[in-house]
């Protein structure tokens, strides 16, 4: 389907739902007219139209929380889009990773290990992006580079093996966590994330 199929209905507009590249989670919903759609398909950055400006906006344009759009899905009907998308920082204007964090229900839900990921992925490349040093452990860290990186990982891995040799289920996990931490530091340090590993892994299932 190309952009002369879209179904502009709703006063020459699409809902456009914004996805998180590798959690799936859901960050934002704006609108789009046909430029704006047009526009994201020659940045690769997200592109809306505001309903109370009327005009065209580039998400992160004054924040500098850009979405990097890694693909667009178009509905059955042709008439909404999904921008599939890598934040560069927080989505919404809160400072949340999403724009979705107030609940309606009281039911609670279950963050899934994607998300979680995606969302400590995505605040080790903030602070890389803009913390400092002398205040971030992260940026700290990767400051001192990848030999130092590097040695905080062996050192967790080395604490893994032995959580795990004392049968310690709640302290295994802690360790665990503590390696993944520090991979994903070692990821952000090599330019790298998260998604690499995952296709590595898929590669591996066939």
């Amino acid at each position: 389907m190309n952009v002369d199929a879209l179904n502009f209905s709703m006063d020459g507009l699409l809902p456009v739902v914004v996805q998180h590249h590798q959690s799936g989670a859901v960050l934002m919903v704006g609108f789009a007219n046909r430029e704006a759609v047009l526009k994201t398909l020659e940045t690769r950055h997200a592109w809306f139209f505001s309903r109370s400006r009327q005009r065209l906006w580039e998400k992160g344009e004054t924040s500098g929380h850009y979405l990097d759009v890694r693909g667009l899905r178009v509905d059955c009907d042709g008439d909404a889009l999904i921008y599939v998308c890598e934040p560069h920082g927080p989505t919404c204007h809160t400072g949340e990773s999403s724009c979705f964090f107030e609940r309606l229900d009281d039911v609670p839900a279950a963050e899934t290990i994607g998300e979680a990921a995606a969302i400590l992925f995505d605040t080790i490349r903030s602070r890389q992006a803009q913390a400092d040093p002398s205040s971030s452990y992260v940026a700290r860290l990767l400051a001192e580079g990848v030999d130092r990186v590097g040695k905080k990982v062996g050192e967790e891995a080395t604490e893994v093996i032995i959580a795990a040799k004392n049968a310690d289920p709640a302290e295994l996990a802690h360790e665990i966590a503590d390696l993944w931490f520090h991979t994903f530091v070692l990821l952000a340090q090599q330019g790298m994330e998260p998604e690499d590993v995952w296709n590595e892994l898929r590669r591996r299932r066939h």
